[in-house]
Parts: C-alpha cells; sequence; structure tokens
C-alpha cells in the first residue's frame, strides 16, 4: 500500500537557527512561497516570541495564502502561546522538556508536564485549528516516561506527538524501537524531528516514516543548528526511489529551492552535498563515464534533471578514459579518432598528476594542439 508521509519543514523556524544565519523578511517570504510550490505539507514558519519583527513577518506570510498548514513554534508557556495566537497560522506546536537533564535545567518535575499540558492544549485549542506537541531531547528520555507524555497529550487533545532528537544521538535502529513501543500507548499520530550530529538525520526520518510514524520535520540543505537536520532534498529522493511513499512534491524544485536557501542563509552548498551539490553529477572515472554515455543512470541514482539540474557532466582528468575524451570534443563539434584520443590520455593524465586537479577545456586544448605539432 502506498503511504501518504506528513512532510513539514522547518527551514525559517529550525533552519534560522544555525548560528549567524538571519534571513530578512523578503527572503522568509519567497523561501515560504517556493516551499509551497514544491509540495511540502506544512511549514513551521517561524517562532513568535523573539519579537515583533518575527511576528509582523509571520503574519505577512500568513497573508500570502499559500496551500499549506503554516505551523508557529511556542515554548510550554500561555504568553508563547498567545503571541503565536497574534500571528494568524492555522497551527502551534508547543515544545516542552522531556529529559531528566531538560527537566532539571528549568527546574521541574515530570508531574509539571502533565499538568501544563492539560492548561495549555485546552486553550491553544480556542484559537488555532490543530494543537502540535513535542518533547524536546526526547531521545535521551525513557520509554516509559514518553509513554506516559504521549497518552496526557492525546488526553488533553493535541493531534500530533512530536518525538525530537534534539541533540542528534537516534539511530535508525534505535528509531524503529521507539517508535513500536509508542505506538503500543497509543494511536496519536506521531512526528520525528531529527538533528544530524551523527550524521543520521535523513536515515533516521526515513526510517520513522517506515515504521509507521505520520510526520517528519525536515529544512532545507539540512540548515540547522550544529551539524543540521534532516535535509528535505535528500529525504524527497529517498521517498521518492524508495516507490512505496507517495509525497506529492515536485523533486525538479529542488535544485532551486537549496540555491535559494543556501544564498539567503550564506551558507555555500558542500561540493559534495547529496542530491544537490555539484559533485553529485560530476564523473571522472573512465569506467564511469564509458558506461554513462551509453545510459545516465549506470553510475547515478536518478537523471540530474528529477532535481532541476540539466544533465551530468564528465569532468577530463587523471582518472578518464578514452570515450570521455572523444566525447568532450564530439559535445563540442570536434571528431577525433581513438588513437588519438589515447595519445591525448597520456598528456592529459601526466598533467593532472602534476597538477593535482582535473583539467580546464583550454588547457585540453592546449595539450591537444602540442599532440598536433608533434605529430605534424
Amino acid at each position: 500500500m502506498i503511504r501518504k508521509p506528513w512532510i513539514i519543514d522547518t527551514t525559517l523556524r529550525d533552519g534560522e537557527q544555525a548560528p549567524g544565519v538571519v534571513f530578512s523578511p523578503h527572503e522568509k517570504k519567497r523561501i515560504a512561497a517556493m516551499l509551497a510550490e514544491t509540495g511540502v505539507d506544512e511549514i513551521e514558519v517561524g517562532y513568535p516570541a523573539i519579537s515583533a519583527a518575527e511576528r509582523k513577518v509571520i503574519r505577512e506570510i500568513v497573508a500570502m495564502k499559500l496551500p499549506v498548514r503554516l505551523t508557529s513554534w511556542s515554548r510550554a508557556n500561555m504568553a508563547d502561546i498567545e503571541l503565536a495566537a497574534e500571528c494568524g497560522t492555522d497551527a502551534v506546536h508547543i515544545s516542552f522538556p522531556a529529559s531528566r537533564l531538560y527537566l532539571e535545567l528549568i527546574h521541574k518535575k515530570d508531574d509539571w508536564i502533565q499538568e501544563q499540558l492539560h492548561a495549555l492544549v485546552s486553550k491553544a485549542r480556542e484559537r488555532f485549528d490543530f494543537v502540535s506537541v513535542g518533547g524536546q531531547d526526547a531521545t535521551r528520555s525513557s520509554t516509559d516516561f514518553l509513554q506516559r507524555f504521549m497518552l496526557d497529550a492525546e488526553a488533553a487533545g493535541a493531534k500530533r506527538f512530536r518525538i525530537a532528537d534534539t541533540v542528534g544521538i537516534a539511530t535508525p535502529v534505535s528509531v524503529m524501537a521507539l517508535g513500536a513501543a509508542l505506538r503500543q500507548s497509543s494511536s496519536l499520530p506521531l512526528e520525528f524531528h531529527a538533528h544530524n550530529d551523527l550524521g543520521m538525520a535523513t536515515a533516521n526520518a526515513f526510517t520513522a516514516l517506515n515504521e509507521g510514524f505520520e510526520a517528519v520535520s525536515v529544512s532545507v540543505t539540512g540548515l540547522g543548528e550544529r551539524a543540521g537536520n534532516a535535509a528535505l532534498e535528500e529525504l524527497a529522493m529517498a521517498l521518492a526511489l524508495n516507490g512505496d511513499f507517495d509525497t506529492h512534491l515536485d523533486t525538479s524544485m529542488l535544485s532551486r529551492l537549496c540555491d535559494a536557501v543556501a544564498t539567503a542563509s550564506g551558507r555555500a552548498i558542500q561540493e559534495q552535498k547529496p542530491v544537490v551539490g555539484r559533485s553529485a553529477f560530476q564523473h571522472e572515472s573512465g569506467i564511469h563515464c564509458a558506461a554513462l554515455l551509453q545510459d545516465p543512470l549506470s553510475y547515478q541514482p536518478f537523471l540530474p534533471s528529477r532535481v532541476g539540474r540539466s544533465d551530468f557532466e564528465i569532468v577530463i582528468g587523471k582518472h578518464s578514459g578514452t570515450a570521455a575524451i572523444i566525447a568532450h570534443f564530439n559535445r563540442r563539434g570536434i571528431t577525433i579518432s581513438k588513437k588519438e584520443a589515447r595519445e591525448l590520455l597520456d598528456l592529459i593524465r601526466s598533467q593532472s598528476d602534476r597538477l593535482k586537479r582535473a583539467l580546464r577545456t583550454d588547457e585540453i586544448d592546449a595539450l591537444r594542439e602540442q599532440n598536433s605539432v608533434k605529430h605534424a
């Protein structure tokens, strides 16, 4: 059976919490519009209690009437919820401390959560169409505690329960076990919020959906605190290739969306970034390039066009083969023989070794000219 996961993007909230990242109001509105166009189900649009300026831009995004649920983020206190209500979002997420450490930091006991849940959720339900509740640092809490927390959230009237892997210590195996344990306690829809401290955020988000969580939160390029969050573009393609999910995401928007967020955040996309990095569709190995020229899927999981890129790129350097060199010239309308390609290959490899990099087109042309003069 094809499943339809609920994709929540938190670029404008958790993404902007990355150190040194500030989006302008114009950038926030543009990113929100692009997220809606890409087809995410929900946008966690901001944290209203930050400032009046934050509330103003949230109201402006609400006024855009995008075809997507907009959610404000709130701490577990009435003041935050009231400020969120001023912004006019459809939904609010109320975040509670869920680990022993986090409760100690605010000098509270377990029973405080149960008391606050009923008071805050009942008030929030008067002001919002949808109320989500979640636990910060939930993956460092006990399963028993989270089961009680989830039951209390359901009894209070929450419509979704978020497990936040706040310091990114979860693994796919632990996500599977936690999801199974929580499902034994309640049928309340579950959301997983992954951080990438151990490099597993996207894998954990995918596992959560595969194991019965109804929703996950992600950010564009994985932007977020410390090592970031689960990356929207990575999860989108993992779900698309899996075949068991229907997200309605327009993956052809991903490159443009990631470029926009990278520019706005001042965080350049790393060359080896999965899905949208420049190197993701670059190839140099002679064996790979020879196969790619026959079938572009031979050494790529999907065609570049699926994420809004034009084509794969053949790089000429130390590891190239004759097929790549012939193709390099053919694309420029120049025909060379296999014999000439083999001769050029020796020169190219030698120069690439010396320069410790691939060669530019002008350098390859110069080597061809050098080889022609030698045979003149």
